[in-house]
């Protein structure tokens, strides 16, 4: 991820409003997966102006211009993250609702060996692991 999502923007030529480019910068900083309420209030507390409304038309905006990724995790929630990130999966506590990114080398094997093994060389995928903590007693 080199690019801002700023940068990004402006070279798809996206108008970017001083409130888009809150937004935008929040997005750039996170390092979570937050969804609207969440994006809301982080860039309202940098600017009061920010509506919901304009949020939600920016993440949608962004959203359809390949800026970022939109993630469901089954909690009724879209939460979103840059589509320039380095690829990694996720693990989701359904506790509470974390979400833990990880890579591993030998998963990403499996993945290619069965895509080769169906006939198919993989561009791409997604796994999301559904969990809970493990007692510790």
């Amino acid at each position: 991820m080199t690019e801002t999502i700023i940068a990004r923007c402006e070279a798809k030529g996206l108008r970017m409003t001083d409130q888009r480019r809150t937004i935008a910068t929040v997005l750039h900083e996170a390092d979570d997966h937050p969804d609207v309420e969440e994006l809301y209030a982080r860039a309202s507390a940098r600017d009061p102006r920010i509506s919901i409304a304009t949020v939600y038309r920016t993440v949608k905006l962004f959203e359809e211009a390949g800026i970022l990724d939109r993630l469901e995790f089954g909690d009724g929630r879209a939460r979103y993250e840059d589509a320039e990130r380095d690829h990694h999966d996720h693990l989701i506590d359904i506790n509470s609702g974390a979400v833990i990114e990880f890579c591993d080398p030998d998963i990403e094997a499996l993945q290619e060996r069965i895509a080769a093994k169906l006939g198919y060389r993989l561009k791409g995928h997604r796994l999301e692991l559904y969990g809970v903590p493990l007692r510790k007693d």
